[in-house]
């Protein structure tokens, strides 16, 4: 096992397989993940129940929650895939809520392909979600040493109640018209932030790290999902619809809650926006209308650096964390690129 002191006078102890001061980079974390999600068993029976599983999980997606699991692991001197069974819990999780944000949602498509209660029904993916709910609480107890178990169950069943808030507020606000920035944030950091601070405390629990040192990765992975949020917020208005993979202004047209709205509605004195709730004109002409008032309270450039104070916030947070050079740079790079990611 090798070791060396950092710049901040911490003892930073190298993975004893690796013993070099390097990370995975991502490609590599994605290709992990990809193929133990490959190599899932499920039972071949019922095959209505599992097929969906295997359906959704198929699907693809970013996978930055595993990614940030394998990479704390090893940031803190193990090998990745210790935490690679948390990892793939984390993973499904977040998946099982998309099963069931899409029925609640009515959303026909997700990444491009039909949702499981269009391919199939709607008891369908309930219960399908429901059966991913408990494969994901079996993964996380799976090849978990008893010592790290308390920590894994406690952390990742707080997080579940968390997301289940921030799911049951975004619902709330359908209906409402006087949601503030505050809560707007307070629900994003629920139904979306805090899991991948759930994710990156796993991976520092499963290298056998100190609570102090898995607190200080959960605000990373925290601050990171608030940034992520937002600039999803401005993509669905201001992206790329071919890079974005989605048309823009969805947000608009479907009245919903974004930072960008909110601020719209608390500022504009013209009265578009009020006008455009109560008497919504043509899609076209609505998404022009609304993003005109955007651009005249310059949200644009506000929300922008909204993002950037969370990404340096995020940033801050790994200054608290022994890890190589190699480990901090990957996770600043990490957070770097979700100040301006297109997609």
């Amino acid at each position: 096992m090798a070791f060396f002191w950092s710049m901040h006078g911490n003892l930073v102890i190298l993975c004893p397989i690796h013993n070099r001061l390097i990370m995975h980079n991502l490609s590599e974390y994605l290709s992990m993940i990809e193929q133990q999600i490959k190599d899932l068993e499920y039972p071949a029976e019922p095959v209505g129940l599992y097929a969906p599983i295997r359906y959704v999980l198929d699907g693809g997606g970013k996978r930055i929650r595993p990614v940030l699991a394998l990479a704390a692991c090893e940031a803190l001197g193990a090998d990745p895939l210790k935490a690679i069974n948390q990892a793939l819990g984390v993973e499904m999780f977040h998946n099982f809520t998309l099963l069931h944000d899409d029925v609640m949602d009515h959303a026909d498509m997700r990444r491009g392909r039909p949702t499981v209660h269009v391919k199939w029904d709607e008891r369908t993916a309930i219960l399908s979600g429901d059966a991913m709910l408990t494969l994901s609480s079996m993964l996380m107890a799976r090849e978990c040493p008893l010592q790290f178990y308390p920590r894994v169950m406690k952390l990742t069943q707080q997080t579940a109640m968390e997301v289940y808030e921030g799911q049951q507020y975004d619902m709330d606000f359908e209906d409402r018209n006087d949601v503030t920035v505050d809560d707007y944030l307070c629900m994003i950091r629920l139904k979306t932030a805090v899991l991948l601070g759930c994710a990156c405390a796993l991976g520092v629990i499963m290298a056998g790290g100190e609570q102090q040192h898995a607190d200080a990765m959960y605000a990373y992975g925290e601050r990171l999902g608030l940034a992520f949020q937002l600039r999803d917020d401005y993509l669905d208005t201001y992206g790329d619809p071919i890079v974005f993979g989605k048309e823009i202004g969805g947000d608009i047209l479907n009245d919903k809650k974004t930072w960008l709205s909110i601020m719209a509605l608390s500022e504009d004195t013209s009265g578009v926006m009020a006008e455009e709730l109560s008497r919504p004109s043509e899609p076209t002409e609505k998404i022009e209308r609304v993003r005109a008032v955007y651009d005249r309270l310059q949200l644009p450039l506000r929300c922008q650096q909204l993002i950037d104070s969370y990404v340096d916030a995020a940033v801050a947070m790994l200054e608290k964390v022994p890890m190589t050079p190699a480990a901090r740079n990957f996770f600043v790079r990490l957070a770097e690129e979700s100040r301006s990611r297109s997609h």
